[in-house]
């Protein structure tokens, strides 16, 4: 979990210039607010490999290690876990 958090809020761009996640106080307001939308890991690891409306793909930027990292992180903080 501690991997995940670090990469939602240091990737470039940083997923908390986006989005809202009170677990990681992060305020965002131009993607969806991750707290109401509970996404299971695999939808944000597809959303991070291939991108989703304004957010681009980081694929090329990100290791599949820390997609995985980073999707479970959203997916446990976003429901409370």
């Amino acid at each position: 979990m501690a991997r995940g958090k670090k990469l939602f809020t240091t990737a470039t761009p940083a997923c908390a210039v986006c989005h809202t996640l009170k677990e990681a106080g992060a305020e965002g307001t131009i993607g969806p607010v991750l707290d109401e939308l509970q996404p299971d890991a695999l939808r944000v690891a597809r959303a991070l490999r291939d991108g989703i409306g304004s957010m681009p793909s980081f694929k090329a930027t990100m290791s599949d290690a820390d997609i995985e990292a980073l999707a479970l992180y959203v997916s446990k903080a976003s429901r409370g876990k």
